[in-house]
């Protein structure tokens, strides 16, 4: 299970990050109304990517917080599927190029899959 639960997290934390990089061009931080412009929305993303690879190093460790952050990083990708549809469907015209929209749906399927297997590691007894 941990193999594959780090290629799963691998294959989501890149389209995540890919994701966030769409979302500067498409200037995200206007849609959910963050202050400070690009300035702001870069020094947030410091952190935020640093967490992710550190969640991937957990994993790789096979630890229990890697776990918890292969959940915290499936959510996100669940977070960012619905909330870029949510804003679609309400006419704003960010995120509606066919890149985008590929790209949100591979993070969603990525996400179910690594939710797939987390749920599949906790529900199978250990050996």
């Amino acid at each position: 299970m941990w193999d594959a639960l780090f290629w799963a997290y691998l294959v989501n934390a890149t389209l995540l990050i890919v994701h966030e990089i769409d979302s500067a061009y498409w200037k995200e931080w206007e849609l959910f109304r963050l202050p400070g412009g690009i300035g702001f929305f870069l020094v947030l993303h410091v952190p935020l990517v640093g967490l992710i690879l550190w969640g991937l190093a957990e994993l790789m460790l096979q630890s229990m917080a890697g776990l918890i952050m292969s959940l915290v990083l499936v959510a996100g990708g669940l977070f960012a599927f619905c909330a870029h549809m949510i804003f679609i469907k309400l006419g704003w015209e960010q995120f509606k190029t066919p890149a985008s929209i590929i790209l949100l749906i591979a993070t969603l399927l990525a996400s179910l899959a690594q939710l797939a297997l987390l749920a599949y590691g906790w529900l199978t007894p250990v050996a």
